[in-house]
């Protein structure tokens, strides 16, 4: 079961961390002279298919990790003019996943925000699924609210499973030998808190997260539709196929 939609007031995410500064190194060779956020999908960059979705959620303002051919990526995103994009240099040093947001904590604000990786699209269902993600967030019980996807629903994904689910929607880790139905679908909301008393520097999205879930305070959402996790030249060629005959499935 995924976390119950909120109806209580609460403070919607209005930002977003887009994480853009992967080396891209198993997208090779298409990533040899471009960014993997630039490798196109369907006729579009994997980083328009993320802003765009977040620009029709109602996300306003987008600040993006660099690092692998950042002018490239600078370049490209100076001709967007939805959401309002900043950019968070990272060519000096990567930051991995959760370095890469504890620097741009300053800038994010105060309020809660979603974290989008690059390489993660899907096809929807009746509504769309962040916006679900959205309606679901509820700062009081949360720290954490993570998008998950069904593996047997996913292209491109071949592991164990990430999580699983409580009937309250908390989320639980895989233990080493077990199987598990959900994978994450590379997009969740954060509270600025999950950051408290970790250091700068570079660390992984699941140092805060395995503290949320140990306090009880991490939890998922079910995704709706068929997630794509696009890693390599064969992921994105199985993606267009897949996208391509979407209406037929």
């Amino acid at each position: 079961m995924s976390a119950r939609p909120n109806t209580a007031p609460h403070t919607a995410p209005h930002s977003a961390m887009v994480l853009a500064a992967g080396l891209g190194t198993r997208m090779r060779p298409l990533t040899a002279e471009l960014p993997k956020p630039l490798v196109r999908v369907a006729g579009k960059p994997l980083i328009d298919h993320v802003l765009d979705r977040l620009d029709t959620a109602g996300i306003r303002r987008a600040i993006v990790n660099v690092h692998h051919h950042a002018d490239q990526l600078i370049a490209h995103l100076g001709a967007r003019k939805r959401p309002e994009i900043t950019i968070s240099d990272e060519r000096n040093a990567l930051l991995d996943s959760g370095g890469g947001v504890r620097k741009a904590l300053a800038t994010l604000g105060p309020d809660p925000f979603v974290i989008h990786n690059c390489d993660s699209i899907w096809t929807e269902g009746t509504r769309t699924n962040l916006g679900r993600l959205l309606n679901h967030w509820d700062e009081d019980a949360m720290d954490c609210l993570l998008l998950l996807a069904p593996t047997v629903a996913s292209l491109g994904y071949h592991g164990r499973g990430d999580f699983a689910l409580d009937p309250a929607g908390r989320l639980r880790r895989r233990g080493e030998r077990e199987i598990v139905p959900f994978a994450f679908a590379g997009v969740s909301i954060a509270h600025p808190r999950i950051f408290d008393d970790i250091p700068e520097g570079p660390f992984s999205l699941n140092r805060p997260w395995d503290r949320s879930i140990e306090g009880g305070r991490a939890y998922g959402v079910r995704l709706e539709g068929h997630w794509m996790h696009v890693g390599d030249p064969a992921a994105v060629a199985a993606a267009e196929e897949w996208i391509a005959h979407a209406d037929e499935r």
